[in-house]
């Protein structure tokens, strides 16, 4: 099999139609069907079948489809490592990281591996796990620095730090007064959270629900992550956020944590990639970096 004609049929099985996969190749219909003929022809079964006014993959063509992508990944591996023999650190780093390690792992760790090389290039993504588990897949990012999970077959993953969630309020909130604040107690305040689906939302939802008693009374709710500690302060909301932001000066908002039993969510930090995709030098050092600098944030 021709290594171009596995990355044309990739993008035809992407599209799911010739005519838009001609315009992305800068191909001819014609070409893309020779191609996929000149595949069949090799594996002897039929790799598309019609489906309105598209083409969907047989059963022989998503396992055509996954070796195709695996092709690539090692062959692009290949060239990388080749590349990188006597460079040392060196090189580009492609790296999916959730919000929270955005704000707090990656900064410290970039400036010390930085410091050691650099000529190191970084390209971050930040978003939440669902945006960067399939480029991991896909292979467009070489890492991901995320919250832990149901273990992906093909992805390893290394432990970064303990990532507590905690209910938060500004340091003038009335809620300090109590000696001892309940669950109860919280279920009679106002909250900023994420929506519904996000999981530390959906974890302090079950909570009350657990205990029998009303959901928070969300005034606010934001998908921005960095945004919540300002909402919190300049709001005076209730919120769940993690406990890295309640340090001396890392938030800019003068937050403390409402310590109420049952109420703390545990959460993992982890750096995943590929099992079979090549970690550069560099970006296997970055990922001994922000474990170092995982542990001290997570003290």
């Amino acid at each position: 099999m021709d290594l171009r004609d596995l990355q044309y049929f990739e993008v035809i099985a992407e599209l799911e139609h010739m005519g838009r996969a001609s315009e992305r190749l800068h191909r001819t219909q014609p070409a893309l069907t020779s191609c996929v003929k000149r595949l069949e022809e090799a594996c002897g079964a039929a790799l598309f079948e019609r489906t309105g006014r598209g083409i969907r993959l047989t059963a022989a063509g998503k396992a055509l489809l996954k070796w195709a992508q695996r092709t690539r990944f090692d062959v692009e591996s290949a060239r990388r490592e080749i590349g990188d023999i006597g460079r040392g650190l060196a090189g580009n780093i492609r790296i999916g990281i959730v919000p929270t390690a955005a704000q707090f792992l990656l900064p410290p760790a970039a400036r010390e591996l930085m410091g050691e090389a650099p000529g190191i290039t970084l390209r971050t993504t930040v978003a939440l796990g669902d945006i960067l588990t399939p480029l991991l897949r896909a292979g467009e990012i070489d890492l991901m620095v995320g919250t832990e999970g149901t273990q992906e077959p093909g992805f390893t993953s290394k432990l970064l730090a303990e990532d507590p969630i905690v209910v938060a309020a500004t340091s003038s909130h009335e809620i300090f007064k109590k000696a001892r604040p309940t669950l109860r107690d919280l279920a009679g305040y106002r909250w900023v959270l994420q929506p519904p689906g996000a999981p530390t939302r959906d974890w302090l939802d079950q909570t009350f629900d657990r205990s029998h008693l009303p959901r928070p009374q969300v005034q606010v709710e934001s998908t921005m992550l960095l945004m919540l500690p300002s909402l919190i302060d300049e709001t005076g909301l209730l919120s769940f956020i993690s406990r890295l932001h309640l340090q001396e000066g890392r938030s800019g908002a003068a937050l403390r944590e409402v310590k109420v039993r049952g109420v703390t969510m545990r959460r993992r930090m982890v750096v995943t990639y590929r099992e079979s995709g090549y970690l550069s030098p560099a970006a296997q050092r970055l990922v001994v970096l922000l474990a170092k600098h995982g542990r001290f944030r997570s003290r």
